[in-house]
C-alpha cells in the first residue's frame, strides 16, 4: 500500500500534523504501536504555552476546545524549602499564560478532531528504508508493510525513522525522576495536599528535589528527581514498591515529613523515569521525502517545552506541507531550518537562566530571587 504522507506515532505532535494535514486537504495515516487509546496511562499535566503549543493548537482548530479542557487554577506556582516553609506563590488569576491541561485529554481532542480510520493502531514500526525518488518503506512489526511519499518520525525518543536522518542515540543525561501518585489527597494525604496547594509546588536541592501537580480530581502526582546514574537506581528493586520508597526517602534525609510523604505514602509503586537526551546540536542533511518531529528530533531532559515544541513541530510542518507550492523537498527544508533554530534556543524562565539540578544554585533561595527579581 502507499500512502501520500505517513506518521509514524500518535503522540502530540504527530496527531498536530495529521489534523493540520487534514484541514488543508491533504491525505494522511498515522500508525501507532499503542493498541488503542486508553491502552496506557498519558502521563500528568502540561502547561501549554501561549507562543508555541497554543499556537499550534490555533493552527489546528483546537484552541477552544483546549480551552475547554483547562483544568482551573492549576497555574498556581509555589516554591517550598526543604524544611516544607512556603517561600513564594504566584497565584492562578486566570491571565498567565501556561494553563494546564491533562496530557490524555489533549491527546484525546485530537484524535476526536480527525477522520474515522486515520489512525491505525496496534502497528507497531520496526524500521524502515529508502526506495528512491524520495520514496519510503515502513516495515511493522506484525510483518506489514507500507510505502508512502512523505514519511515523518514522531516517534518519540527511540525512533525507528531517525536512522534514516541520522546516526545520533540518545543518552542518559545523570538524572531521572521517581514518579508517584497520592489519591484523595484532601482526605487521606491532607498534609501532603496542604503542602503542594492548588497548583504546584517546587523544593529544589542540589542534586535533588521535589515538584508535584494536583491534577484534576483529587490527585496528587509527585515527581522525585534525583542526580545519579543509572547504575544506582538499578540496585533498587523497583518491583518491591515499599523497599523502593524507603530507599528514595532515604536520599531526602531532614526534609520535612509532608515532603518525603510523597514518596512514602504514594498509592502506587514508584516508577523509575530515566532522563535521556539527543546532543543539543542535533542536526541531519536533507534526506529527500523523509523527517522528524518532537523527540524524535530534539529529545531533552524535562524542561517544560518538550510537548510544547513537539505541537508547534507538527503544526508547522503541516503548513509548510500545504503552502509550498514548489514541492514537498522545499517545505520539508524550510521546516527542518526551523526546526532546528528553535530547537536550539535556550530554555528561560521568565528571561533568567535556568540551573539543572546538579547546578549548586539549584536552591529555593536562589530560585526565590529569580521569582522576585
Amino acid at each position: 500500500m502507499r500512502t501520500p504522507v505517513t506518521i509514524i506515532g500518535a503522540g502530540l505532535g504527530g496527531l498536530t500534523l495529521a489534523r493540520v494535514l487534514q484541514i488543508h486537504g491533504i491525505p494522511v495515516t498515522v500508525y501507532e504501536a499503542e493498541s488503542d487509546a486508553t491502552s496506557r496511562a498519558q502521563g500528568g499535566m502540561l502547561d501549554i504555552h501561549e507562543d508555541n503549543g497554543q499556537a499550534a493548537l490555533r493552527d489546528a482548530g483546537l484552541l477552544d476546545a483546549f480551552r475547554s479542557l483547562v483544568v482551573e487554577g492549576r497555574e498556581t506556582m509555589r516554591l517550598v524549602d526543604r524544611d516544607g516553609s512556603v517561600l513564594h506563590e504566584t497565584a492562578d488569576d486566570g491571565t498567565g499564560g501556561r494553563p494546564e491541561i491533562q496530557r490524555g485529554a489533549l491527546r484525546q481532542a485530537l484524535l476526536d478532531s480527525l477522520r474515522a480510520g486515520t489512525v491505525r493502531w496496534g502497528r507497531k514500526a520496526d524500521g524502515a528504508r529508502a526506495l528512491g525518488d524520495g520514496r519510503h518503506e515502513v516495515t511493522f512489526a506484525d510483518g506489514g508493510t507500507v510505502e508512502t511519499s512523505v514519511l515523518v518520525g514522531a516517534d518519540g525518543a527511540w525512533s525507528r525513522i531517525r536512522p534514516l536522518l541520522s546516526g545520533a542515540q540518545p543518552a542518559y543525561v545523570g538524572t531521572s525522576f521517581v514518579e508517584t501518585y497520592l489519591h484523595d489527597a484532601d482526605t487521606r494525604h491532607t498534609t501532603c495536599a496542604q503542602t503542594v496547594g492548588g497548583g504546584s509546588m517546587i523544593a529544589p536541592s542540589p542534586g535533588k528535589e521535589i515538584f508535584a501537580h494536583r491534577e484534576s480530581g483529587d490527585t496528587l502526582h509527585a515527581y522525585i528527581a534525583l542526580s545519579r546514574p543509572l547504575a544506582w537506581f538499578d540496585a533498587i528493586d523497583f518491583g518491591d514498591p515499599a523497599s523502593a520508597a524507603t530507599r528514595i526517602v532515604a536520599e531526602f534525609e531532614g526534609w520535612a515529613p509532608e515532603l518525603t510523604a510523597l514518596i512514602s505514602d504514594s498509592d502506587t509503586a514508584p516508577v523509575l523515569r530515566p532522563h535521556f537526551a539527543l546532543p543539543p546540536e542535533h542536526r541531519w542533511s536533507r534526506v529527500p521525502g523523509v523527517t522528524l518531529l518532537g523527540d524524535a528530533a530534539h529529545l531533552a531532559a524535562p524542561n517544560g517545552e518538550g510537548a510544547n515544541l513537539a505541537l508547534l513541530d507538527g503544526a508547522e510542518l503541516g503548513k509548510a506541507l500545504a503552502s509550498h507550492g514548489d514541492g514537498t523537498e522545499a517545505a520539508l527544508a524550510a521546516y527542518e531550518q526551523a526546526l532546528f533554530a528553535r530547537s536550539a534556543e535556550a530554555v528561560t524562565y521568565d528571561g533568567a537562566e535556568v540551573h539543572g539540578i546538579d547546578s549548586e544554585k539549584n536552591t529555593a533561595q536562589h530560585m526565590l530571587e529569580m521569582l522576585t527579581q
